[in-house]
């Protein structure tokens, strides 16, 4: 599936520099995907899902590529995974990645000023976690508040308790309420997080919307600047697939994410993305070309249950 979207990803005008190495301790390795002319431009560090226990960079190569058609460049990282650790090393790989990113912003055409955090699903929770719970980040010379913000898409951000079946999450967050508490990033609003934006689909079945909402809520009781959209009828999964070409019309993600950016970016880079009009008009010319690669792409999705077959 992943292979069908990746297929009929942007290629011109991007540079793409893949495995590089960011802990050689764990043997972990990160993609960038950035504008061949980037300087000074906004970062997204992605953080991608598969329930802490499953997934693979290189499977994300559409999510990277498209925001770097579009003047933003994305690292993604792989992390640890359970059950070989539990949350404090995922936390821990993900906190390393991102201290990487600013390190090394200027090398590879960014911002460290103008660093976004963004994540799907547990990729979400990872993410949401570094903007709100200050240890992690700290532990690396860096600060949520340092950030230019955090975009959630369907995230786990409030799950606590964990119910006694759920085994797997038991093991990673553990058994005891307050263990688990510390793996929520509800628990850890207080005021000096980052911007969020928080997109999540009504269809959802896998990450009720209801987290969403929870995170919103909390940040709103602190002041804070946050923007929640619910997509009518849009699932876990095609929330993150509609920012690949071909299934770019089921949901705007791409260009929410994009006018997050703009509004929150630091860096003068900034003001060089493209508008959300100007995204249209190029999915248009797209479709126009290579209708044939979207169509095989969203019949392999659909055939895999990501999406509803069309009558």
């Amino acid at each position: 599936m992943f292979a069908g979207l990746n297929a009929t990803d942007e290629h011109t005008n991007i540079g793409t520099e893949s495995h590089v190495v960011f802990d050689t301790q764990h043997h972990l390795a990160l993609d960038v995907y950035r504008p061949t002319d980037a300087e000074h431009a906004p970062i997204v560090v992605f953080f991608y899902g598969g329930d802490w226990m499953r997934g693979k960079r290189q499977w994300y190569r559409f999510a990277g590529a498209a925001l770097a058609a579009h003047g933003v460049i994305a690292v993604i990282p792989d992390y640890r995974k359970y059950p070989k650790v539990k949350m404090d090393g995922f936390m821990q790989d993900a906190a390393h990645a991102v201290a990487w990113t600013r390190d090394h912003a200027e090398q590879i055409g960014g911002d460290p000023q103008d660093i976004f955090l963004m994540g799907h699903s547990a990729g979400g929770q990872i993410a949401a976690l570094l903007a709100t719970d200050s240890k992690w980040l700290r532990a690396n010379g860096m600060q949520p508040g340092d950030l230019a913000g955090f975009i959630g898409l369907a995230g786990v951000y409030d799950f606590t308790p964990i119910e006694a079946k759920e085994k797997d999450m038991i093991g990673m967050f553990g058994k005891t309420l307050a263990e688990q508490r510390r793996a929520q990033p509800v628990s850890f609003v207080h005021g000096t997080e980052p911007p969020m934006l928080l997109l999540h689909g009504t269809a959802d079945h896998e990450v009720d919307p209801s987290n969403s909402k929870s995170l919103a809520q909390v940040m709103q009781a602190n002041h804070q600047d946050v923007t929640l959209k619910l997509y009518r009828g849009v699932g876990h999964s095609a929330l993150l697939f509609s920012m690949s070409r071909p299934m770019r019309g089921h949901a705007p993600t791409l260009d929410d994410v994009l006018a997050f950016i703009h509004a929150h970016g630091k860096g003068p880079s900034n003001n060089r993305l493209p508008s959300s009009s100007s995204l249209r008009r190029q999915e248009v010319l797209f479709q126009q070309r290579s209708w044939s690669s979207s169509a095989l792409a969203r019949q392999e999705l659909e055939a895999s249950g990501f999406l509803p077959l069309q009558e």
